[in-house]
């Protein structure tokens, strides 16, 4: 362990950060990124760190800080500290950072050491220093302010001309830095460019303020996705340049959709609050997003945040894309909801079963039977809509060869039927008399128990799957509402014979 930076005194444990910038919803890679640095540093019992990262006031979103808090607090993936726990590394908004003038003063001492510099190009010669790699014209800024005299900078800082400060890096030879899952890469300087470190209007980009940010809070491992590969070595030099120890780099591979393109907005679940909205659980997105990349020794599937926590080791990340499959998040999803408590699964599926039924019927029966049937809420619609009424079908459904029936069979059983059920009395309008009323009456009639069940269900669902038998069905329906359906399906199937 080492000492926290402006702590000497204590000891660190592993800590990680969380970085987000506030632009909107939360995509699926950042909760990945976050759930990856909460695994990391609980493994290992160290803390959790919520960090700001709002200096591109252009991409700003109203409300998206808030939308990350709530992300955060409904996936489990509480942070130790933050804008609202200040543990003495704050503030932890890089705005408010930013106002404190400590980026600007960071940059200066770059420029002391002769590793960062003054620019005063304006955007027209810029725009001329352009070159062609591939099929892409590049811009790759030509050190000419690098060579301004003291009384040149002095002179233009004060007339006001607007300035950026860029990062003094050299062009030739090579730079080497460490990935824990891609390892050693090297890349020629000539490719590093001048990046900036401080844009003209006074904030720090990006990059710069990840760095100076990290190191004085005493980050020891970032955790980014691999799209920041190409920016690690400019990192490294930053930090050589002050003198400080480079954290330990966790870069995560891309996730892809199912058809190995980066996993944009318009596949329409992109982003964690998309899945929710689809009807997805929390707990089962965290657990499908853990692997996308990265699975545990024993190939475990279904696993809680506390599982993940003791499991979790970054170093059997995948190098690999990860594929976001959407079809294997709707099976884990079934598997969640099958193995929530009844109580909290009512509460969420109510609103979708008064969305498809407006009858006074008994919602918590109809609830119990498509617990274990649905993979997202929103499918518990397709499943009872019947009991709203009868949707329009083909008679074709009364003939099942496994059921030995069709639909002459199934007239003479639904007409021999509809006396003994008009007799029976509505306080045995249950399921267990039910069932032992039709299985006798199939018993007396010598058919067998499915070419009486099949066609009643038939009649009062109008669908080829429900989510319960016919006696179930009868019992939620009540006897008015049953009887009503079977007359119904006895006038069609008379109309067609």
């Amino acid at each position: 362990m080492r000492p926290v930076n402006g702590f000497e005194d204590e000891m660190t444990k592993i800590r990680t950060r969380f970085a987000p910038s506030p632009t909107g919803r939360m995509h699926v890679g950042n909760l990945r990124t976050a759930l990856y640095a909460y695994l990391i540093t609980k493994h290992e019992g160290g803390d959790y760190i919520l960090r700001i990262e709002d200096t591109d006031q252009e991409r700003y979103v109203e409300g998206a800080v808030d939308i990350i808090y709530r992300t955060l607090e409904k996936t489990g993936l509480i942070h130790d500290e933050g804008p609202d726990k200040d543990k003495g590394f704050g503030p932890y908004v890089q705005s408010d950072r930013q106002k404190s003038g400590i980026y600007l003063e960071y940059a200066k001492k770059l420029i002391e050491k002769g590793e960062a510099y003054y620019c005063f190009c304006d955007k027209e010669r810029l725009a001329t220093l352009t070159r062609t790699e591939g099929d892409k014209e590049i811009n790759v800024y030509d050190k000419h302010c690098l060579s301004l005299s003291k009384e040149e900078i002095e002179e233009n800082l004060k007339a006001g001309k607007p300035y950026v400060i860029r990062q003094n890096n050299p062009n030739t030879g090579t730079t080497t830095f460490h990935d824990e899952i891609y390892g050693d890469i090297t890349v020629d300087n000539s490719e590093l460019d001048d990046m900036i470190l401080i844009k003209s209007d006074g904030f720090p980009t990006y990059n710069f303020a990840n760095v100076v940010d990290d190191h004085l809070m005493g980050i020891t491992h970032v955790v980014r996705g691999n799209e920041y590969l190409s920016s690690s070595p400019k990192y490294n030099r930053l930090y050589e340049a002050f003198g400080w120890e480079v954290p330990v780099y966790v870069h995560c591979p891309l996730i892809t959709d199912e058809n190995h393109q980066k996993l944009s907005k318009r596949c329409g679940h992109s982003s964690y609050e998309d899945l929710i909205e689809q009807g997805f659980l929390s707990d089962a997105i965290v657990n499908f997003v853990a692997l996308l990349g990265w699975s545990p020794e024993n190939n475990q599937e279904i696993m809680s945040l506390d599982e993940l926590i003791k499991a979790f080791d970054y170093r059997h990340i995948n190098k690999s894309p990860a594929v976001f499959d959407y079809t294997k998040l709707k099976w884990m999803n079934g598997e969640y909801i099958k193995a929530m408590d009844f109580d909290a699964f009512y509460e969420k599926a109510l609103p979708f079963i008064k969305g498809a039924i407006s009858k006074d019927l008994d919602f918590k029966k109809i609830a119990e039977m498509v617990k274990t049937r649905i993979e997202v809420f929103p499918d518990i619609t397709d499943h009872i809509d019947f009991f709203e009424a009868v949707p329009e079908y083909d008679s074709e459904m009364y003939v099942h060869k496994k059921m030995k029936t069709d639909k002459a069979i199934s007239l003479d059983v639904l007409k021999d039927i509809l006396p003994v059920l008009e007799e029976l009395d509505e306080s045995k309008y249950v399921n267990d008399d039910l069932y032992a009323l039709l299985i006798d009456f199939a018993a007396k009639k010598e058919l067998k128990n499915g070419t009486v069940l099949w066609p009643v269900r038939t009649a009062l669902s109008g669908k080829q799957m429900t989510p319960c038998g016919a006696t179930e069905i009868l019992e939620i329906l009540g006897k008015e509402e049953s009887l009503k359906r079977i007359k119904a399906a006895i006038e069609k199937l008379s109309n067609e014979i």
